[in-house]
């Protein structure tokens, strides 16, 4: 809730005529809490998690042909019963944990100095924090990942996100709900060490999640409708590695529990490209029986 009661006020404190924006920004928050702002990401994520993945389903079956030399699995095509189990376990998990997180994490937001208040920031500022945050939560998604591919992170928890084979966006929130709540770490880490404005902090976990859906979908296509992202998802993967290969470097020269870790990621990458295959198998079996059975 700001502290000004009238537009006067706030702008004898800021010691300027307020912008558009922030006379719109006043109107609507002047009398509610931040934490009903910060509510908002609720509503935001229902959104996206519903509506944004049509966009590859219309493409999917309205117009197969057309996107068939872009698909990744050109020979793969879900059902509508896959698709619509995929939906319902995310809204399953949607409400039984995404929102109650969203619910219960507003402490953790106003300790980290996420505000409400004027001036509302730059466009400048709001772009350069979205870029921060992208590059955090890329380079601490890929070391989590990565975990939840040794032995006992896929087996226990990962391997319920891999239960579908072929790409689908609505599969990019469909997991373990440990899974969920690990994978929550990145995205919050960013605006932790960066913080900014409720806004920026809702275009953040808006992009994220439009990000995910993306690059789960079931083509190169995209936005763009060409493979531009997919290009630009392999660079930035492959940057991602090099920076984490540097960093592997750094941390066992100085840290001892790093070199402990590293072994054991290692080792259990060995272990798990030997048995990929047999893995692969089982998974698509249930992936083929889970949803309609026969």
């Amino acid at each position: 809730m700001l502290s000004y009661t009238t537009i006067q006020e706030a702008e004898a404190a800021l010691g300027r005529p307020l912008t558009a924006a922030e006379t719109l920004w006043f109107n609507y928050t002047a009398t509610r809490s931040d934490y009903f702002l910060y509510c908002h990401n609720i509503l935001f994520l229902f959104l996206i998690f519903s509506i944004f993945p049509y966009y590859y389903l219309f493409l999917e079956f309205f117009f197969s042909n057309s996107i068939k030399p872009y698909k990744i699995q050109p020979k793969v095509k879900l059902s509508f019963c896959d698709t619509l189990g995929c939906y319902k376990y995310v809204m399953r998990m949607f409400f039984l944990v995404v929102g109650p997180l969203q619910l219960v994490s507003y402490p953790s937001v106003k300790m980290i100095g996420i505000r409400t208040s004027l001036p509302l920031p730059s466009m400048w500022e709001i772009v350069a924090q979205l870029g921060v945050y992208f590059i955090i939560e890329d380079y601490t998604n890929y070391w989590i990942h990565r975990f939840l591919h040794c032995k006992w992170g896929y087996e226990k928890i990962h391997r319920v996100h891999h239960e579908y084979t072929a790409p689908v966006g609505f599969a990019a929130t469909y997991a373990h709900w440990v899974e969920i709540l690990i994978l929550g770490i990145p995205s919050f880490l960013g605006p932790a060490i960066v913080p900014g404005h409720m806004i920026t902090f809702w275009l953040w976990i808006g992009l994220r999640q439009i990000e995910a859906i993306e690059t789960h979908s079931t083509t190169f296509l995209g936005l763009q409708q060409n493979i531009f992202h997919f290009m630009v998802v392999q660079i930035t993967m492959i940057t991602i590695i090099m920076l984490a290969d540097k960093a592997r470097v750094i941390l066992l020269q100085y840290s001892p529990i790093a070199i402990i870790f590293m072994g054991l990621t290692r080792d259990s990458a060995i272990k798990r490209r030997s048995s990929s295959s047999c893995g692969r198998d089982r998974f698509t079996i249930r992936k083929k029986t889970k949803f309609c059975p026969t």
